[in-house]
């Protein structure tokens, strides 16, 4: 038996396809107007053409990065793929004609700029509508099959039902789950007689509650398939590919099993260049933030009427106490009844707090507190003592995310920005050790972009 489900796409391989395309599509269009438009101002012939090109592909992805280009939920929607499109094409020419030496000369007729930006920008939506029809077809969907208890795979199937990337071809479990097909009897199944004919790519499978007999029949079957190549992965790992989090039973009394330190925790070349980043980055955002504090002052007297600093106690590594410093967001004595959590469209911040918390310049203060070394760019978000007291004695580990330097934005920050109950606040957990499991300079270069562009479309809390 062998598996003919080769024709699907996995999430990086799609968003290596949808960059790969642009680019060629890019450089192809430039080159066409070029003959064809009159369109002089990138002349393939001159010798400094291929720079002109890297950094045009540069400010591209980048820009396509921060706009959602490559976010996949994205590119199944023709409003935002278009939304996406005219931003990227619109900020990466305003920088590029603006960058001096590295991109050509400013053409003397002006409308050359308005082809430049034309030229980036429709060819790619053409592109992008005609993706959509290809590659949004159940054809090139991953189809995988689910085994396990219904009450433990049901918010997960659920969750991806309609994702257009999985297919649930099949799920193999105890009852029906209501609004999925494909349900089949645990206890009457025969597994190799289901993938043999079907074209499957992936068996996800959650031993959690099961029989030892039950245990026995599917390993014995999932042995064949996988030595015909048919992926089998464990439930715990397809919901931390999923989510990007880690999964609730992570936190049990072998959490050691599966939650291990990056290696780049304990890698000086690593933590050297994070520190540069955060003293540079904290530098800048100070000198911006000063320009803005005249501004933030006006605001503060019209729309806070109150002192427009504040400070709190934080904790920080290992523990430590910290005072982190803000821009007063709330009414007056907020908390005058007792410490509480933040909640979306709290009732306690004004309407110039609100533009502050959306456009996230309350927190710029607190680029002193990273170059001070209490903070860094990028890590768990610190949490108040009297918030810590609590969560430590209700949610199992919630002290181990208190090894990393607590940073200024995070993984829990960009993923799940709301957190005022238990429940909610075990999964900011979950996404923040995830965050030291998997820390890396390409982690944390996506949570800048993440963070950039949520102050860009105004998510912030």
């Amino acid at each position: 038996m062998t598996n003919p489900k080769t024709s699907y796409y996995n999430i990086s391989e799609r968003k290596v396809l949808l960059r790969f395309v642009d680019i060629i599509l890019l450089i192809l269009s430039l080159f066409i107007a070029s003959i064809y438009l009159e369109f002089n101002y990138i002349t393939f012939y001159n010798p400094n053409s291929i720079y002109w090109l890297l950094l045009l592909t540069f400010y591209y992805i980048l820009f396509g990065e921060i706009f959602q280009l490559y976010n996949l939920n994205v590119s199944n929607n023709r409003y935002l793929i278009v939304r996406s499109v005219v931003l990227t094409a619109f900020v990466t020419t305003v920088f590029y004609i603006f960058t001096p030496f590295l991109s050509p000369s400013l053409p003397l007729n002006r409308l050359q700029i308005v082809y430049f930006f034309l030229v980036l920008s429709v060819p790619i939506v053409v592109w992008r509508f005609l993706y959509m029809w290809l590659i949004f077809s159940p054809k090139y969907f991953k189809s995988v099959v689910f085994i396990g208890k219904s009450d433990r795979i049901k918010k997960m199937i659920l969750q991806i039902k309609d994702d257009n990337i999985h297919h649930v071809n099949a799920y193999i479990s105890d009852q029906e789950i209501p609004g999925v097909k494909g349900f089949i009897n645990i206890n009457s199944v025969k597994l190799l007689e289901i993938i043999s004919k079907e074209f499957v790519s992936e068996v996800i499978v959650s031993k959690e509650d099961l029989s030892n007999d039950e245990i026995k029949i599917i390993n014995k079957d999932l042995i064949h398939l996988f030595e015909n190549g048919v992926n089998i992965i464990s439930f715990e790992n397809f919901y931390e590919n999923v989510t990007a989090r880690v999964p609730r039973e992570y936190l049990n009394y072998d959490f050691f099993k599966y939650i291990n330190f990056s290696k780049n925790s304990n890698s000086k070349l690593y933590l050297l260049g994070l520190r540069v980043l955060d003293l540079m980055v904290s530098i800048i955002g100070l000198l911006l933030f000063f320009i803005l504090l005249p501004f933030l002052l006006i605001g503060n007297l019209f729309g806070n009427k109150g002192k427009l600093f504040y400070s709190q106690e934080r904790v920080g590594i290992n523990g430590k106490i910290f005072k982190i410093y803000k821009l007063r967001s709330m009414v007056k004595n907020a908390e005058k009844e007792g410490a509480v959590w933040a909640a979306k469209n709290d009732a306690r911040i004004t309407s110039f707090g609100k533009f502050l918390r959306n456009t996230r310049l309350d927190e710029f203060p607190q680029f002193y507190n990273i170059l001070k070394g209490d903070m860094s760019l990028i890590g768990p978000r610190p949490e108040r003592p009297e918030f810590v007291e609590t969560l430590e004695t209700e949610i199992p580990f919630y002290a181990i995310r208190h090894v990393v330097r607590p940073g200024l934005t995070g993984w829990a920050q960009v993923n799940y920005p709301y957190a005022n109950t238990l429940e909610e606040q075990e999964t900011k957990l979950r996404y923040d050790l995830y965050y030291n499991k998997e820390r890396n300079g390409f982690l944390d270069f996506k949570i800048l972009i993440k963070t950039i562009t949520t102050v860009l479309f105004f998510k912030g809390q």
